[in-house]
């Protein structure tokens, strides 16, 4: 018997991560002109293409999964004789836990020996990835009983920092984040938020900025003021921004260019929330 560790595609790592290190992968759906993908953490992904259709006007959509994919995803290491530790994307963010609580329990009635623990990384996109791959790299270490694992991640998890900012409110109004007129008076005001996640796991406007250079700054300056660790990996995100470079830039200039800095591309289930031009930094704090 052994433990599998399984994660899902809104965590974001790049699938040849996931692939160094054994990670089992649940691939969130998302669907864009009237077509249904599943996202592969960029194996075959056109992110370019994705974001283009939005600019000309595509909406895309994404979907919880059903009991039954979780039970495809579950039950063949389990009827293997394997336990399960599935680090998830935050159970705020989405109904689909419902369903996998019902898949679990109902497996559990199958297979009584064998254990499924869900951890909620309490983050999405690679704020969740950051979990997950310091997981992973503890995982592959060894020496760890899985309740030993389990509480090194919530110390993980408790380190963790997301903050962006987006380009368009409208798509934050479409996603139920903020009111209509929000989205109206921010636009004609220049308006920009800064978001975060919070320790529950939800996104939460922390301040407004007026402009996007301010913006960038802002975000920049969190991560300072937040005690940011350069020896892990901190990733510069962008949903196809036009000034990630100049993102990127600041971000050396002001931190000087550390090595574990790594910048990508948001995938499409999330890029369908947050919209084209979004910028966003996750790391972990000392």
């Amino acid at each position: 018997m052994s433990t599998v560790l399984f994660c899902d595609s809104n965590c974001e790592l790049w699938y040849d991560t996931a692939e160094k290190y054994g990670l089992k992968v649940i691939s969130m759906p998302y669907t864009i002109d009237n077509k249904e993908y599943f996202y592969d953490l960029g194996r075959n992904t056109d992110f370019k293409d994705f974001y283009a259709r939005i600019r000309k006007g595509s909406v895309p959509i994404t979907s919880a999964l059903n009991e039954f994919n979780y039970t495809e995803y579950f039950e063949p290491v389990l009827e293997a004789g394997n336990d399960i530790i599935y680090l998830s994307f935050s159970h705020q963010m989405s109904g689909t836990f419902a369903s996998m609580e019902r898949a679990i329990g109902e497996l559990k009635k199958q297979y009584p020996e064998r254990s499924v623990t869900c951890i909620d990384t309490k983050s999405i996109c690679l704020g969740a990835g950051i979990v997950v791959l310091e997981a992973a790299k503890l995982f592959a270490a060894g020496g760890l009983s899985d309740a030993e694992f389990i509480e090194r991640v919530k110390e993980l998890i408790g380190k963790t920092r997301s903050y962006f900012t987006v380009d368009d409110l409208h798509h934050l109004k479409r996603g139920g984040r903020i009111s209509g007129g929000a989205a109206v008076i921010g636009t004609i005001l220049n308006l920009k938020p800064l978001l975060r996640l919070n320790a529950e796991g939800k996104i939460e406007n922390f301040a407004k900025v007026k402009g996007r250079q301010n913006a960038i700054e802002a975000l920049i300056d969190r991560a300072a003021e937040a005690d940011i660790d350069l020896s892990r990996p901190a990733y510069l995100i962008d949903a196809d921004a036009t000034d990630a470079e100049t993102f990127h830039q600041m971000f050396a200039e002001r931190f000087g260019n550390p090595p574990e800095t790594v910048n990508q591309t948001i995938g499409p289930v999330i890029g369908t929330h947050c919209g084209p031009g979004t910028l966003g930094i996750c790391f972990l704090t000392k």
